[in-house]
């Protein structure tokens, strides 16, 4: 190492005199090369200081043009979007004014039907009210309560039959709605009710197959899982079921009036 005590001793200094020539040679050729270097280093490091200015100059600039870019299609793109959205909230403008001439028809048309709806009632009542003053008044009152005296026994087996209907819908019900009760014992029940309900003349009139079929197809609904009643299965059914023991009485009235007029009935 070079003594900076020294300047005598270091190992670049002038050629002294003598013979020690030789160890400065060496010195200077070492001197060369470390001189290269440096210089090599100092020209390396600013042309990457060039190259770096010139690629963030680059980068700059193509950031700003992208940003140009991004910034023409957004105007575009809301300029349509606020274009679409006129568009659209004038057909819907049109959509609610066509909807509202819709609407006042409609409350029209109601209104005029309801009106009809009304004189047909009140006509239906006072042709009720006619027919009931005919029907209990005078000599021809008499017979028909005489007549459908002797029709509530027919009546009365015919509800017990429905009611037989009725206790058997229950049980299919409970077997649909029962995850422990297999579905060939369901099926069974179905036929079997089909079998009764067309063999039993007290209910062959009533024409229940139709009924029974739409039950098994589209009746579905079942109670809470821990219910134990039973009667609060099935919604259709019992639909059903009133609606034909409102055809029993019906009928039973309609064969008391045919016996008054002499007009037999088939069985």
């Amino acid at each position: 190492m070079n003594n900076l005590n020294d300047p005598q001793d270091w190992n670049i200094r002038p050629e002294r005199q003598g013979g020690g020539g030789d160890s400065s040679k060496w010195n200077y050729a070492l001197l060369v090369p470390m001189l290269g270097l440096a210089a090599f280093r100092w020209i390396w490091s600013k042309e990457s200081q060039k190259e770096i200015e010139e690629a963030k100059v680059k980068y700059e600039k193509i950031v700003k043009t992208i940003q140009k870019d991004l910034d023409v299609k957004y105007r575009q793109t809301l300029s349509e979007n606020r274009r679409e959205t006129a568009r659209l909230e004038l057909d819907l403008e049109k959509e609610k004014q066509r909807a509202h001439g819709y609407r006042q028809a409609l409350a029209s048309q109601s209104q005029k039907l309801e009106e009809e709806r009304r004189g047909m009632r009140l006509e239906r009542e006072a042709l009720e009210n006619e027919r009931s003053r005919l029907r209990y008044g005078g000599p021809g009152g008499a017979l028909f309560h005489e007549a459908l005296q002797k029709e509530k026994e027919r009546e009365m087996r015919a509800s017990l039959a429905l009611k037989e209907v009725e206790h058997r819908l229950v049980e299919r019900q409970r077997a649909f709605c029962s995850i422990l009760v297999p579905r060939v014992r369901r099926v069974e029940i179905e036929k079997d009710l089909l079998v009764q309900t067309t063999k039993e003349p007290l209910l062959a009139h009533l024409e229940m197959e139709d009924g029974l079929r739409d039950i098994f197809k589209n009746d579905r609904s079942c109670a809470e899982y821990l219910n134990t009643d039973e009667r609060k299965n099935g919604s259709l059914m019992w639909l059903y079921l009133r609606y034909w023991q409102l055809q029993v009485t019906l009928q039973t009235h309609q064969r008391a009036e045919a016996a008054i007029l002499g007009i037999q009935t088939k069985k």
